[in-house]
């Protein structure tokens, strides 16, 4: 008889971060009690340990469209990176041959238009 192995949970050791760095973080007691609005984006503020239970928390920034609101002891468990190589990807893959900027992201557009001006302000106007 084969013998059957049970899925193991991924353990993943949290990262440190960094004042500014920019995380996705969950508020976990909305999480499961299955509340909406339990994921954020920010920025993290300040690092500190709890003198209770010597663990590593975040105070953050939550950043959102209604205005940002400081988040404290937030625990790193419930934090992810958001890499900028995430971010820009729509840029660094953006088809830069293309002539139809339709094919284009908008912000790869933005970003074209930028550079363009950029080197055609250093161009000397010709007579």
């Amino acid at each position: 008889m084969a013998q059957q192995t049970q899925p193991q949970l991924a353990l993943r050791r949290p990262a440190r971060y960094l004042k500014g760095d920019l995380v996705l973080f969950r508020d976990v007691e909305r999480f499961w009690l299955g509340l909406p609005g339990h994921t954020f984006i920010g920025r993290v503020e300040r690092s500190w340990t709890n003198i209770h239970n010597h663990r590593l928390l975040y105070d953050l920034m939550e950043l959102n469209v209604h205005g940002n609101r400081a988040r404290s002891g937030i625990d790193p468990d419930y934090m992810r990176p958001l890499p900028a190589a995430d971010a820009m990807h729509d840029i660094d893959t953006a088809p830069l041959n293309e002539t139809d900027t339709g094919a284009m992201s908008p912000a790869a557009v933005a970003w074209l238009r930028q550079h363009l001006a950029q080197h055609n302000s250093a161009t000397p106007v010709r007579r």
